[in-house]
């Protein structure tokens, strides 16, 4: 639902206005309440059309920086997209100070990429409770893999085939992750699953009516969904394949909260997402013969890349980039890289290089960027890079170390 908030003495100036010069409401030759998205006024006139017009965007907050792209490419013009975690910031430990959660609590929309990346969502949807709050879960319908957290170095290696799905999220979607162009026509049973992922969101995404109410029960979807998530992985945006998904689930439900721009988020989607399957294709075609297929990572957050492009990620430590190896996975790191000849060790930016330049150092390979693109640097916003352009660069460099 639209948010048009117009001032009590707008409204009393204009009516004086309106009798003063002797005006009825028939005379209003454009305008009508039903071209205004309002609450709380029927103002009619040309100059609170003017007013709506202007103030009447989607006010949509996205939790980090792959929703903010994605929604942005989507929503053009017709919303104002807020990031909430600062450029530069590590988005896995952000939490929303009182002013964030206010500002999420008024908004129209909030989209996050849930999967367990966003562990303040549940606290969101409390704090929203009976209000008009639309939230979305970009990675409804994917198939959600088990994150490497507990396992040891070296012995990683089967993530290429560790999709398993949680009964929440694995609904018969498996083979969706691996066809983007099913997904990339099929609005309806996507807005579906929307709707379903909302965790009683249904009624929300299809009329702003009955999405005012209800949200008691979504809050304990939530809950669910973000507080009980262990060790799921949840980088799928990592995947260009995916993040069409994502784009095709954000699409949906912003053609549910705003019907009559339906149409104009439907082309920008299907412009941003025909960006994002000439990536797949290029992703595809740059790994498909590479002379190795196993890669060393700092944090274990390519498991949906590899499993998509047939790679192997061999993570140094976990899910959380700011888990420290034990020795016993320093060793195990450094014992399979000697023994495969690894000649590059990959780490990531926003956080610390230290222990992939260290076993780097200790086996005579070099050290280099694979971004897990969870927030831009200033670098990268000085060189005007965006989510497209760093997964270039991450492709680049993955065929340079896959054919040593």
């Amino acid at each position: 639902m639209l948010k048009i908030r117009t001032r009590h003495l707008t409204v009393l100036a204009l009516s004086a206005v309106l009798i003063a010069s002797g005006c009825g409401s028939n005379n209003n030759p454009a305008g009508n309440a039903a071209d205004i998205h309002a609450t709380g006024t029927s103002d009619t006139s040309a100059a609170a059309n003017a007013s709506a017009d202007s103030l009447g965007k989607l006010d949509i907050k996205v939790s980090f920086y792959p929703m903010y792209e994605f929604t942005k490419n989507i929503a053009g013009d017709l919303a104002d997209v807020e990031l909430l975690v600062p450029a530069g910031i590590e988005p896995h430990d952000w939490e929303p100070t009182a002013q964030d959660m206010a500002r999420i609590t008024d908004a129209d929309i909030l989209i996050y990429n849930g999967a367990g990346m966003e562990s303040w969502t549940g606290q969101v949807l409390d704090s929203a409770s009976g209000s008009k709050l639309i939230t979305v879960e970009a990675s409804k319908g994917l198939d959600i893999m088990e994150g490497a957290e507990e396992e040891e170095a070296g012995h990683s290696h089967g993530h290429s085939e560790e999709a398993h799905g949680t009964d929440e999220h694995d609904h018969g979607h498996g083979e969706e992750a691996h066809d983007a162009d099913e997904h990339d026509h099929d609005h309806g049973e996507e807005a579906h699953g929307t709707d379903e992922h909302e965790h009683g969101h249904g009624e929300e995404a299809h009329g702003t009516d009955e999405h005012d109410h209800g949200h008691g029960e979504e809050a304990h979807g939530a809950d669910e969904h973000n507080h009980d998530h262990g060790g799921l992985d949840p980088h799928v945006w990592l995947s260009p394949a995916l993040a069409i998904r994502e784009v095709r689930n954000i699409e949906a439900a912003l053609a549910a909260a705003s019907p009559d721009h339906a149409a104009a988020f439907k082309a920008n989607a299907d412009s941003y997402a025909a960006k994002l399957e000439q990536l797949d294709r290029d992703f595809k075609d740059g790994l498909s013969n590479t002379k190795r297929k196993d890669f060393i990572t700092q944090h274990a957050a390519f498991g949906y890349l590899a499993r998509e492009y047939g790679l192997t990620q061999v993570p140094i430590a976990g899910l959380s980039p700011e888990q420290e190896p034990s020795a016993a996975q320093m060793a195990g790191i450094i014992e399979f890289a000697k023994a495969n000849d690894v000649k590059t060790i990959f780490f990531e930016t926003l956080i610390s290089s230290s222990v992939a330049e260290t076993i780097a150092q200790e086996i005579g390979a070099k050290a280099a960027v694979l971004n897990p693109v969870e927030g831009l640097t200033e670098e990268d916003r000085s060189r005007g890079l965006d989510y497209i352009a760093i997964m270039r660069q991450n492709l680049e460099a993955l065929k340079k170390a896959l054919n040593e």
